[in-house]
């Protein structure tokens, strides 16, 4: 417990547990090749172009971003056809989701979540004082609208929805999705989390670009996954101009850094064409594994992120089980029972010759068992 001295809800909240680290894995089990697939990360960036801007960059990191921070709000306004006066940026995902907690939620206030998503969405909440209402998914993981309308009231201020949603890989349907924020009252803001939308199937994806200005909401997208930036930290949020003017005003000025703005003006502007083939091979690797995966027995969730949520076979052993028995084998995937799916792992898509390593050991656990249980 933090005394007195401290902000009080700090004691009502719980630290960010981040996925094992390749270098701890290796020296821990003494391990030569470690795989890492625990953390959702592009195995393929960062892509060429933007890696040459952030060498280049070095030359003025001893100064704050000027021209580069306004010329990055603009290329993003560009692509989804908004101004620079809609976009907020910040140092990553994480970094946008806090200050908006800061910027929406006072202490009293009620925040509904989903209880299988993002878990920093219940903390940054309840540091703020918010009451925190954790609704469950339905049984095919998408976001149970109907219950999550139940609960609204006049004490509701914030609803977080991840979309694909982490750890469960689903998209919500586009149609209940908007039906639902059509309906939301005016006192409700919505935040809508597409960190992972990069990966999914864009005619499934809802363009929410037309309720802002209309609705309370705010879209929030991030350059670590898609882009293979997620060591240099660089997030946006898209909304009305007073929100970004909100927001700005609760982050700290120049909240990134020169070297990742370059970088993200570089991929934006020229490294299309290598985004694309990448996508192509982390898609068909989520295929592949998925249909590997079932073969084996596993229950896989229909992916729309760069990750799987698969349910593997009962047969005695856990999630836990395995996620340890594969980490002493060099491969890191993430255990889903903090979530409340003990039999679930939650599986990044890596390079072609990474899947191929864990599926080996996979496949080597499960005949493992079987002998076991035989």
């Amino acid at each position: 417990m933090f005394d007195n001295t401290f902000r009080k809800q700090i004691n009502d909240c719980e630290p960010y547990i981040a996925g094992e680290t390749e270098d701890v894995v290796r020296k821990r089990y003494h391990l030569t090749k470690v795989v890492k697939l625990g953390s959702n990360e592009n195995p393929y960036g960062p892509f060429d172009h933007a890696r040459q801007a952030m060498i280049r960059s070095i030359d003025t990191v001893n100064r704050y971003p000027e021209d580069d921070f306004v010329e990055t709000k603009q290329l993003i306004a560009d692509q989804w056809g908004l101004a620079a006066e809609n976009v907020a940026i910040g140092s990553g995902a994480g970094n946008i989701l806090e200050n908006l907690a800061k910027e929406f939620l006072n202490e009293g206030d009620e925040v509904l979540i989903a209880k299988q998503s993002y878990r920093l969405y219940r903390e940054i909440s309840k540091m703020m004082g918010a009451k925190v209402l954790e609704i469950p998914l339905r049984n095919d993981f998408q976001f149970d609208l109907t219950a999550f309308q139940k609960q609204i009231n006049d004490k509701t201020k914030l609803i977080w929805i991840c979309n694909p949603n982490n750890p469960t890989s689903t998209l919500t349907d586009a149609a209940q999705l908007e039906t639902f924020i059509d309906n939301l009252p005016d006192h409700v803001w919505v935040v809508i989390d597409e960190a992972y939308a990069d990966f999914s199937d864009q005619t499934k994806l809802p363009d929410l670009r037309k309720y802002i200005g209309k609705k309370r909401v705010v879209i929030v997208r991030t350059f670590s996954k898609f882009y293979g930036l997620a060591g240099a930290r660089l997030g946006y949020a898209l909304s009305d101009p007073k929100t970004i003017q909100g927001y700005d005003t609760m982050t700290e000025p120049f909240s990134t850094n020169r070297m990742v703005l370059a970088a993200a003006m570089a991929s934006i502007k020229f490294d299309q064409k290598q985004i694309a083939t990448t996508l192509a091979k982390i898609q068909n690797d989520r295929q592949e594994v998925t249909t590997e995966l079932e073969k084996l027995g596993c229950e896989v969730a229909p992916s729309q992120a760069n990750f799987i949520f698969a349910k593997i076979p009962e047969n005695g052993a856990t999630a836990s089980d395995i996620c340890q028995q594969l980490m002493e084998q060099g491969v890191i995937i993430r255990d889903c029972t903090p979530w409340g799916y003990p039999q679930h792992v939650r599986i990044t898509i890596g390079t072609h010759k990474e899947m191929q390593f864990f599926l080996e050991k996979f496949i080597g656990l499960l005949k493992a068992d079987e002998e076991v249980t035989q």
